[in-house]
C-alpha cells in the first residue's frame, strides 16, 4: 500500500499543469514595515506598521490610538515623505500634531464637514444635519481616501473614524476596503484605520487594541504623561494563536508611554 508522500506526488503530478503544487501551500509573504518610533511598540510588531497594507487602530477616546497615529505620521513626515490625515469629524489639531513631530509641511490634512453643497433652485434643499450629515462627511472620507491612493506618492494615510458612531462606519462596504488594500498595495502606501472597533475586517493585515492604563504625575498637579497598552486583535501573516504560544496562552501585550502628553477627546497634545 503506497504511503501517504507517494500518494500526494502522485497527485500532484497529475494535477501540476492544471494546478501547480496543487498540495502545497503558498510560503508565507515577508511585508515591509514602517516604524512608529515608538520603541516599545515597534518591537511588540516586530518593526513597525506594514506597509502596502491596511492596519486599524482600534479603541474607544483617550485610549492612545491617536497618540500611537500621531507618532507614526511623525516618523514617516520627519523622513521627507508624503502624509495624509484623512479627519471625518473635523477633530484633528495641527498644533498637537506639530508638538508631536508631525512636519506639516510634509502632511496633507483633509477635513470633511457638513457644509450644504451647491444645488439648483428647482431641486428642494435637504438639511445636512443628523445622519444627513454623518453620510455626508463619512462619503467624503471614503471618496478622499481612494483619490490618495489612486493618485500615489503618499507614504501613509490616515482614515481618523474615531467619533464616528459603529453603526455608520460598520456600514461601509467591505468591497470598498478590498478596493482600498489593493490600491495601497499597488502604490507601497500604510493605510492607517482609526475607530472604536475594527471596521474593515479581513481586508486589514492588522488589528491593534489600544487601552489606557495610568496617568504618570510630577506631585499633585502636574501630568507629565499617559501609560497606554497595545494589544494584537489579529494579524493575517501570523495566526494569533502561534502569538499566543509563545507569550504563554495569552495575547501578546505591550506598554509605552506618551511623555508630557495628554489624550483629550481622542487628540494627543504635548505640552511644554
Amino acid at each position: 500500500m503506497p504511503s501517504a508522500a507517494a500518494l500526494r506526488l502522485q497527485i500532484e503530478r497529475s494535477l501540476e499543469r492544471r494546478f501547480p503544487a496543487a498540495l502545497t501551500p503558498v510560503p508565507r509573504a515577508v511585508r515591509d514595515a514602517a516604524a512608529t518610533g515608538i520603541a516599545e511598540v515597534d518591537a511588540h510588531l516586530e518593526g513597525g506598521l506594514p506597509v502596502g497594507a491596511i492596519s486599524e487602530l482600534i479603541g474607544p477616546q483617550s485610549s492612545g490610538r491617536t497618540s500611537l497615529a500621531l507618532a507614526f505620521a511623525a516618523r514617516r513626515t520627519a523622513e521627507g515623505r508624503a502624509c495624509a490625515w484623512v479627519d471625518v469629524s473635523d477633530a484633528f489639531d495641527p498644533e498637537s500634531a506639530a508638538a508631536n513631530g508631525v512636519v506639516l509641511p510634509q502632511l496633507l490634512w483633509v477635513r470633511c464637514r457638513d457644509a450644504a453643497a451647491p444645488v439648483p433652485r428647482t431641486a428642494p434643499v435637504k438639511p445636512r444635519t443628523g445622519k444627513a450629515g454623518v453620510w455626508t462627511r463619512l462619503d467624503q472620507a471614503l471618496r478622499a481616501v481612494d483619490l490618495l491612493l489612486q493618485a500615489g506618492g503618499f507614504a501613509a494615510i490616515v482614515l481618523d473614524l474615531g467619533d464616528m458612531a459603529r453603526e455608520h462606519a460598520n456600514r461601509i462596504p467591505l468591497a470598498t476596503w478590498f478596493r482600498f488594500r489593493q490600491a495601497a498595495d499597488r502604490v507601497r502606501c500604510s493605510l492607517v484605520v482609526l475607530g472604536n472597533a475594527a471596521y474593515a475586517q479581513s481586508a486589514a493585515v492588522l488589528a491593534l487594541e489600544c487601552r489606557p492604563l495610568h496617568a504618570t504625575t510630577a506631585g499633585e498637579s502636574v501630568v507629565r504623561g499617559f501609560r497606554f497598552e497595545v494589544q494584537r486583535r489579529r494579524e493575517r501573516f501570523e495566526p494569533l494563536e502561534i502569538r499566543m504560544r509563545k507569550a504563554g496562552g495569552k495575547p501578546p501585550v505591550s506598554t509605552w508611554t506618551a511623555d508630557a502628553a495628554w489624550d483629550r477627546e481622542g487628540c494627543s497634545e504635548k505640552r511644554a
